[in-house]
């Protein structure tokens, strides 16, 4: 995943280019994290996982989604719902600012 860095303003982010892709460490060990292109798709996280997943507030019809790390999401999907999330904002930046 080349390009993330964890620069915010009060906030510990995961940015490529200047959009953020994660939000890190929220209250309670959860990650901020863009689980589809609208908030239907971000809400099978709720539908499987309803007590680890929630939506994110401000951005949730965005199709964000605030995810708890240590409860019953497998880590493996984790690591997955992570690299779609950063998969998913690079795809929106103007090519040249794309990562190589």
């Amino acid at each position: 995943m080349p390009g993330p860095t964890s620069r915010g303003r009060g906030d510990r982010v995961a940015k490529v280019g200047d959009k953020i892709f994660a939000f890190l460490g929220g209250a309670g060990g959860t990650v901020g994290l863009k689980c589809g292109p609208d908030r239907e798709v971000a809400d099978e996280w709720l539908l499987r996982y309803p007590d680890d997943a929630a939506p994110m507030p401000y951005l949730a019809r965005y199709g964000w989604n605030t995810l708890r790390l240590a409860g019953a999401i497998p880590a493996a999907e984790l690591r997955e719902a992570v690299d779609a999330s950063y998969e998913a904002v690079v795809r929106k930046l103007p090519r040249a600012e794309r990562p190589q």
